[in-house]
């Protein structure tokens, strides 16, 4: 199960820190993302880590957003920073279970099986 958190109105270059925590699994052993859907548009993937520690992001949050993962609360952060109005959406985590090599991720949601609820994100300016 994931429970995703943080969500909330933030002006234009604010900042949120999203949490995702897990239980019935530790976050080290699966792949985590974040994901986020606006209004009118497909879910995409933000930022994802793999359970080795791959990370990636998405172009646009580069320099922006920071995915991290504390093991010992058996949670996963996503920080974002320089908020925009094109970053308001609902933001959902997801955890993968299959092993993936060093080096390698999963972006599209297709390939995440659990999913917790979303936190909404709105950007003001």
């Amino acid at each position: 199960q994931l429970q995703a958190s943080g969500g909330g109105l933030v002006q234009v270059g604010g900042s949120l820190r999203l949490s995702c925590a897990a239980s019935g699994f530790t976050v080290d052993a699966y792949g985590i993302g974040w994901f986020r859907q606006a209004p009118g548009k497909e879910r995409e993937g933000v930022s994802v880590i793999s359970a080795v520690g791959t990370i990636w992001y998405k172009d646009s949050v580069k320099g922006r957003f920071t995915i991290s993962r504390d093991n010992g609360k058996n949670t996963v952060y996503l920080q974002m920073n320089n908020l925009k109005p094109e970053d308001a959406a609902v933001y959902y985590c997801a955890a993968d279970p299959r092993p993936l090599s060093r080096g390698l991720v999963r972006i599209s949601p297709d390939q995440y099986d659990y999913w917790g609820q979303g936190t909404q994100v709105t950007v003001s300016s």
